[in-house]
């Protein structure tokens, strides 16, 4: 799967545009917001991005002082949604609340109805987080080791669930997969085990649903410290993270890209929203443009890797 440096070339002309814009009448960018702007999810409602998404939405309304809507519109892995922002104006007034499927769809489908590093501009990556590897709370797993030992005893045997082909938390299972060298199946929503995101997972473990075995960051999670790392559970170096980020349509205005970007980072910088984000097992980012499009660029190319390794298709 070829990958390219366009997301970071692209987006460095960006930043100089924005910053060429910085230097305009200031009317240039207080003119926008003049009426309420949709925020498109490309999932579900009560997921993470779907979360991240209205804490946004709520504080970006404030500032703005005009309303901004979440609209939800899943499908395709996330590319239903994104491919409405893709089309949409690029006036600002339409932008998308994705995540690492951004990076992971154009990997896995072969026919895309939109160019993800040409149709979307990336604004600023609002929050990432580890992920949690868990089991069913009756699985004979205890730990990694235990669960990478079963599955080699029977490749094949071992299903494990997700949001859905093409999810970060899909691709996030298979990463954990190549580098435990096992043979897993992934099937959506049945599951003897799955990478997750925090929050969802940690809600299931407070039931006793849910056991978890290990945190997927580089560092044990504060709100499990007793969880160990997959890295100190027998697969040094192993790391995944997932994210979710704003973007806009291609084409929309430097000043209007910038005043989106220094506002959702003025918003992200705020204590109470850095707290929302910590009880989901999250941290504010709040990057440049160009940072956001070169680690995008970067992870793309892991993805590109995985999915070779384990043959992943929509086909």
């Amino acid at each position: 799967m070829k990958t390219t440096r366009r997301w970071t070339l692209l987006f460095a002309a960006s930043a100089a545009l924005a910053a060429a814009a910085a230097s305009c009448p200031a009317h240039a960018q207080d003119a926008w917001p003049i009426k309420p702007i949709r925020l498109v999810v490309p999932f579900a409602p009560g997921g993470s991005t779907d979360v991240i998404a209205r804490m946004m939405a709520q504080k970006l309304s404030e500032l703005w002082g005009q309303t901004v809507l979440v609209d939800n519109r899943a499908g395709a892995g996330g590319n239903l949604g994104a491919d409405i922002v893709a089309k949409s104006p690029p006036d600002g007034y339409t932008l998308l609340l994705g995540s690492g499927s951004i990076t992971i769809n154009p990997q896995i489908y072969k026919h895309m109805s939109f160019d993800t590093k040409k149709d979307l501009v990336p604004i600023t990556n609002v929050a990432e987080g580890p992920m949690l590897v868990v089991v069913p709370d009756d699985s004979p797993a205890k730990s990694i080791k235990d669960l990478i030992a079963m599955a080699k005893a029977k490749p094949g045997t071992v299903n494990f669930g997700s949001a859905g082909v093409g999810s970060q938390v899909h691709l996030a299972g298979e990463a954990f997969a190549s580098a435990a060298g096992i043979d897993i199946t992934h099937v959506p929503y049945q599951t003897q085990m799955m990478v997750g995101n925090f929050a969802a997972a940690s809600a299931l473990l407070g039931r006793g649903r849910l056991r978890a075995l290990a945190v997927t960051g580089k560092a044990r999670s504060p709100l499990l410290p007793n969880v160990p790392t997959v890295a100190e559970s027998g697969l040094p170096g192993f790391e995944n993270t997932g994210w979710f980020g704003l973007f806009a349509p291609a084409g929309t205005p430097p000043a209007v890209l910038a005043k989106i970007e220094a506002d959702s980072v003025k918003v992200l910088a705020s204590t109470d929203v850095k707290a929302r984000l910590y009880v989901q097992g999250m941290n504010a980012v709040g990057n440049s443009p160009v940072a956001f499009a070169k680690a995008m660029d970067e992870e793309s190319q892991h993805w590109a890797e995985v999915v070779k390794n384990r043959k992943i298709s929509t086909n």
